[in-house]
């Protein structure tokens, strides 16, 4: 098991190969299909600057944060796996999610060296390893809203990595 605590490096992500296991600790970042693509949207008109968090050497889960607590949703929706690419350009390492992604993602992610992670999908179990959360934008979309979590031990595979994947 490979321990990886927030920000990541790119040093993290060379030492990185697709079937690793993986536990993440640290500032984990969520949001899902109505919020990705308006980080997009704020990183391509040169906004990123509004916001509270930086994305270099961040994590994002796919998923929404309820009270019923969190579990990755299916990453190859096309509103979020159309902002896998630029928001790896823009310094995110982990992509965590479940389900496949395209070729053309998966040349997206070695080009920016970030890779792709799959979780259980148990949502009591990631649960209990939220320490915190707080909504850092888009707040007006309730729990699909963009979420910063304080997480420990979080499992996870990693399924893309330079150009690899176990799809």
């Amino acid at each position: 098991m490979k321990i990886i605590k927030t920000p990541i490096s790119d040093e993290d992500i060379n030492d990185l190969k697709v079937g690793d296991k993986i536990s993440l600790s640290g500032k984990m970042y969520c949001g899902r299909d109505a919020v990705l693509p308006k980080l997009v949207k704020a990183i391509d008109e040169g906004k990123e600057d509004q916001f509270s968090f930086d994305f270099n050497g961040m994590a994002i889960m796919h998923t929404a944060v309820s009270d019923a607590g969190i579990a990755p949703t299916t990453s190859n929706k096309v509103e979020i796996e159309s902002s896998i690419a630029p928001l790896s350009k823009s310094g995110v390492k982990f992509h965590i999610g479940k389900g496949s992604l395209s070729e053309d993602t998966i040349k997206n992610l070695n080009e920016f060296n970030s890779v792709f992670i799959i979780t259980p999908p148990v949502a009591a179990l990631l649960t209990n390893l939220v320490k915190s959360k707080k909504c850092v934008a888009y707040e007006n979309e309730g729990m699909e809203a963009f979420y910063e979590l304080e997480v420990e031990n979080i499992p996870g595979l990693v399924a893309v990595a330079h150009g690899e994947s176990i799809f």
